[in-house]
């Protein structure tokens, strides 16, 4: 007797992600009154900036990357003071109301930790 091998869906972990930022940003998007503010994390770093989709313009910045502020490995500490420092850098430009985009990744550890540092600091989202 012939076994067969279950069919997968065929979508690796990158595809189901890329297809959760699509659906995201899709309903996301960020205005001059609530810019958005997107989450970027690899294995070892977090990057984080505040832009302004109506004219494509990134208005504050900030990463575990940085010079003077870098890390060993982005872990929940830091991500929390990345959340602090962004959210510092955007209350000096007088930004105070974000969107969050969290790129696809769950709301969970250092995502969560970021956005919990970033509310914390004074801004509403």
């Amino acid at each position: 007797m012939k076994t067969t091998k279950p069919k997968s869906s065929g979508n690796s972990r990158a595809q189901l992600k890329l297809k959760r930022k699509k659906r995201i940003r899709k309903k996301i998007t960020g205005t001059t009154e609530r810019p958005r503010l997107s989450v970027f994390k690899t294995a070892k770093h977090v990057y984080c900036q505040v832009i302004d989709d109506s004219i494509g313009v990134t208005l504050v910045s900030a990463s575990t990357f940085e010079k003077g502020g870098r890390t060993e490995s982005a872990n929940v500490v830091a991500c929390t003071q990345i959340g602090e420092l962004i959210a510092k850098r955007c209350l000096e430009k007088s930004i105070d109301k974000i969107v969050f985009d969290k790129n696809g990744n769950q709301y969970h550890g250092r995502i969560k930790a970021l956005a919990e540092g970033a509310r914390s600091a004074g801004l509403c989202f």
